[in-house]
């Protein structure tokens, strides 16, 4: 996402000196399931919903997504970020922190509570710090083969069956990166298929309001190169900074418009059902960054829904859980709240229906 760049930055800098050494090779990838990774009858290792509501949680508040999920009703959330402590680094840690490795220890008892009540979560790489300052996964590592491990750690350790791959700023015109993710995703998913896995890949990309720009475009133009497979396409419909007045819920339905006939030129073969399918949007409750131009109401996020069922998209999120309440009445852009008057978790509440079609 765009929000958050000082936090995450300073997480970032301050991780600057760990001088941490890469994950090793491409052997782990061929290395067997032990019994304790393989699925059980919870929600580990379970595909998710057809249409599922996940927003994004920013995961180094301290605050347990667990219990923000239960207090929400959320069954399902998307964990906000994983990046390498320092530039050239090949290992991977919640917000950069290298106290925060990937491990049961670090959000496992979360993502097992999730499971258990039936839902999962979403780990996501990237977000702006890491994508400004040289820590994302696949801009920092030039392994491809130790960026697969990573994503594959991921679902042996927690279980969990999508991975979104969030990227903008400067990871978004980075082609050697591009090309490094997209060929470990498709390493990812040979994995996963001859070790019965399932394990999704969302791409979070920022979009104007006809759809994506070129570059983005570009992003998926290279997966489809080299063979990965893009389940998700997820838009961020919100920060446009273009000087208009936004009707928010009106230009989410144009920009994901502009994907889908951008997804039928990438994947010629699929129906025009199939295409919709691969669509996600992610709004920002309230008043955005740039201001009260772009203010996405309760009122949108119940035409949004809507018109989401209506159309069969995958996902439905926003950023971030920590804004849906009503605490900061005329501010933009804030961390923990929405900046309009609403009751807490009203967008929480109007999405979650989204889950199963309405029915999870």
């Amino acid at each position: 996402m765009r929000r958050l760049r000082t936090l995450l930055s300073c997480l970032s800098v301050s991780a600057l000196s760990a001088g941490l050494v890469g994950i090793g090779g491409g052997d782990a990838l061929a290395a067997p399931l032990s019994p304790s990774s393989s699925p059980s009858s919870s929600g580990f290792g379970k595909p998710l919903p057809a249409q599922v509501a996940a927003p994004y949680v920013e995961s180094w508040t301290g605050e347990s997504p667990a219990d923000l999920a239960a207090a929400s009703g959320n069954k399902y959330l998307t964990l906000a970020f994983l990046q390498t402590a320092a530039p050239g680094s090949c290992t991977a840690y919640w917000n950069g922190d290298t106290t925060q490795p990937i491990s049961k220890a670090a959000f496992g008892r979360d993502i097992a509570t999730l499971q258990a009540r039936g839902g999962n979560a979403i780990p996501s790489f990237g977000g702006w710090s890491a994508d400004t300052t040289g820590t994302e996964l696949a801009d920092s590592c030039t392994s491809v083969d130790a960026i697969a491990a990573v994503y594959r750690s991921l679902v042996t350790t927690y279980g969990i069956t999508r991975i979104d791959l969030d990227v903008e700023g400067d990871s978004i015109d980075n082609a050697a990166g591009i090309d490094r993710r997209n060929k470990a995703i498709a390493k990812v998913q040979r994995w996963a298929e001859r070790a019965g896995r399932t394990v999704q890949f969302s791409y979070t990309l920022p979009t104007s309001t006809k759809g994506l720009e070129a570059n983005g475009l570009a992003v998926l133009r290279n997966a489809v190169d080299n063979g990965a497979r893009v389940d998700v396409v997820n838009l961020m419909t919100f920060d446009y900074y273009d000087g208009a007045t936004h009707d928010m819920a009106a230009d989410t339905v144009t920009a994901a418009e502009g994907l889908q006939a951008q997804l039928a030129a990438l994947y010629p073969k699929k129906s025009s059902a199939r295409l919709w399918h691969m669509i996600g949007v992610i709004e920002m409750p309230g008043i955005d960054d740039y201001g009260p131009e772009e203010t996405f109401t309760v009122e949108n996020a119940a035409a949004v829904e809507k018109w989401a069922e209506a159309r069969r998209i995958n996902t439905l999120s926003f950023w971030a859980l920590q804004r849906d309440n009503g605490g900061c009445p005329g501010t933009g852009g804030s961390d923990s709240c929405s900046g309009i008057a609403q009751d807490t978790w009203a967008f929480s509440h109007t999405f979650e229906r989204f889950t199963s079609g309405g029915h999870g």
